[in-house]
């Protein structure tokens, strides 16, 4: 591995052993063998290397298992594969709980530094970029803006997902219950794209 890619991992070593609050730039250069500088030379700071860090976490954790379920649900009608999505994706929080847990934290304590939370907005465009992706391999049929919509929908549904899991994980809807609501708001337009109003806020 190179000076990055040692710093990503020595990064991930730290936070999982001590937490995100307690890593030290000192601490997470001598877990990846590097000079302390390496970290402002790849990464800018300490704080977007852990972000770069925790997204590349989640990305092989939950990312993958995402793509996965996709995949494997390809034949199925689009609102069948999104229930089977979400039905999986206690199991898949629960396989990534501790990666989940420290992005978490870290989400709150970025929030308070602007190059931080630029870093955290560029790796979260990266996900979403991610997802659209993965669904135009399973469905080559959609069109740019639904796949945009849909991976944006995605996002935002695993985002909040896997904040109420670590609070009141029995509080998850199920793949049913979110596909029966997706399906419910569609079936009110009157047939065609949908558009909002021009009367609705």
């Amino acid at each position: 591995m190179g000076n990055r890619e040692d710093l990503l991992a020595g990064a991930r070593q730290v936070i999982l052993e001590r937490g995100v609050a307690k890593a030290t730039a000192r601490d997470i250069a001598a877990a990846a063998g590097v000079s302390l500088a390496a970290i402002g030379y790849h990464f800018g700071s300490k704080d977007e290397l852990i972000s770069a860090a925790l997204t590349e976490s989640l990305g092989s954790g939950i990312g993958d298992a995402m793509e996965a379920i996709v995949d494997e649900t390809a034949a199925l009608p689009l609102i069948d594969g999104f229930a089977t999505l979400f039905d999986r994706m206690p199991e898949i929080f629960a396989a990534n709980r501790e990666a989940l847990v420290a992005s978490l934290e870290n989400s709150v304590r970025v929030s308070r530094d602007a190059g931080a939370s630029r870093a955290l907005a560029d790796a979260t465009e990266q996900a979403h970029l991610g997802i659209v992706e993965v669904l135009r391999s399973a469905r080559p049929d959609l069109g740019p803006a639904d796949l945009d919509a849909i991976a944006k929908l995605e996002f935002v549904l695993v985002q909040s997902l896997g904040l109420l899991w670590i609070i009141s994980p029995e509080s998850l809807p199920t793949g049913d219950e979110l596909a029966r609501a997706v399906t419910a708001i569609a079936g009110d337009g009157a047939g065609g794209a949908w558009t909002r109003p021009s009367s609705t806020p």
